[in-house]
């Protein structure tokens, strides 16, 4: 009841004195899963796997206060991770930690025809950027700060035709005033997409650039990231290429070819930690299929390579234990459509490391969703 009264206290703050007047568009999610992380050691007696049962939890409330005006908030299940939403089953049945998720409004002038976004707060990453896969992002990601979005929806999905995106962002924020070279870390960016449907093959074609500012500093495991990582000495000015191809194999079974290129411009000439050779990341990807219905399914399947400066641990957190960068290897995924707002997941990664003479880490994931 608190959750529900601080929602509808949110919505009251933006002005809604007539509740009936707002269409609410309550949302959610519930995911159990079950992970099993085996690492392939050559030489060691016996396989060591870690295995973890996991939930994850979100449900928020986006409501449409009037034709400019919109906002939404969600809460989650997760912890410290910036890239993961899953709450372990592992403490005794202590009762588990719930977070705010997301927490924005949404101005859409009409002076512009609505076409115009102008979003502040906290949005997942889908819904603020262009993103057709998790090369560069992980898909639970919330960005925090200002977005100006040209060519997205309310719902913060992408129309036909151009989208321009540009958005600022909160990354840390130095809170003393000595020494007085202590700097804010924050992040650019930019974003050109377009999308079409032609002679029944949907395409979607763009660009971004991602420019992080002060980022150089070491972080340690779990603040923000799942592994510990050092900037110091480096930089990530990232530039992508993205786009998807697909149609139609029959009526119910759709098909879709996903690519992804990013390259990171700043240079070993500049920033001392930076090796000019391992820069580049790329991902190809297919999928068969979209399983939106009852009994309907998807296969697909994603190489991925990121080398070890291409960019920084908002990559999709899930390939190697959540190690990033200076990974290759590929991932399999089957979904299946139960019932009426359940399905069923298989995902299977196989990742190693590029550089170092690591073993290979085989990781498998089986999920029960259901949406409402």
């Amino acid at each position: 009841m608190k959750k529900i009264a601080m929602l509808v206290g949110l919505a009251a703050a933006l002005g809604c004195s007539n509740a009936q007047a707002v269409d609410w568009n309550w949302k959610g999610d519930v995911r159990y899963r079950y992970q099993s992380d085996l690492v392939d050691s050559d030489g060691t007696d016996g396989e060591h796997s870690r295995d973890r049962h996991r939930m994850r939890v979100r449900i928020g409330v986006y409501p449409w206060i009037n034709e400019e005006l919109s906002a939404g908030v969600q809460l989650s299940s997760g912890g410290t991770e910036t890239t993961s939403r899953n709450e372990s089953l592992d403490d005794a049945f202590i009762a588990d930690t719930v977070l705010l998720n997301e927490a924005f409004i949404d101005y859409h002038p009409m002076w512009l025809d609505g076409q115009v976004n102008l979003i502040l707060g906290k949005r997942s990453v889908g819904s603020t950027l262009v993103t057709v896969s998790d090369l560069v992002w992980d898909s639970d990601l919330t960005f925090e700060g200002a977005t100006l979005q040209y060519g997205k929806d309310g719902s913060g999905k992408e129309k036909d035709g151009l989208n321009a995106i540009a958005g600022y962002y909160f990354l840390k924020e130095e809170k003393v005033v000595s020494p007085a070279d202590a700097q804010d870390a924050y992040l650019f960016t930019g974003q050109l997409g377009y999308k079409a449907e032609v002679s029944d093959i949907r395409v979607m074609l763009g660009a971004g650039y991602y420019d992080y500012i002060n980022f150089n500093k070491s972080y340690s495991a779990g603040n923000p990231f799942k592994n510990a990582v050092n900037y110091t000495n480096k930089d990530f000015n990232i530039v992508e290429i993205f786009g998807n191809i697909g149609g139609q194999i029959t009526e119910t079974l759709p098909w879709k070819i996903t690519a992804q290129y990013a390259f990171n411009t700043a240079s070993e000439t500049d920033w001392a930690g930076i090796d000019d050779s391992r820069r580049d990341a790329y991902l190809v990807g297919l999928m068969i299929g979209d399983a939106k219905q009852p009994g309907q399914w998807s296969l697909s399947g994603d190489y991925v390579r990121i080398e070890r400066d291409a960019m920084t641990a908002f990559t999709d957190s899930d390939r190697f234990d959540g190690l990033g960068t200076d990974l290759e290897g590929f991932k399999l995924g089957l979904v299946y459509h139960l019932v009426q707002n359940l399905s069923l997941g298989f995902t299977y990664f196989n990742f190693q490391q590029i550089d170092v003479d690591s073993p290979r880490v085989h990781t498998f994931m089986a999920d029960a969703v259901v949406k409402f």
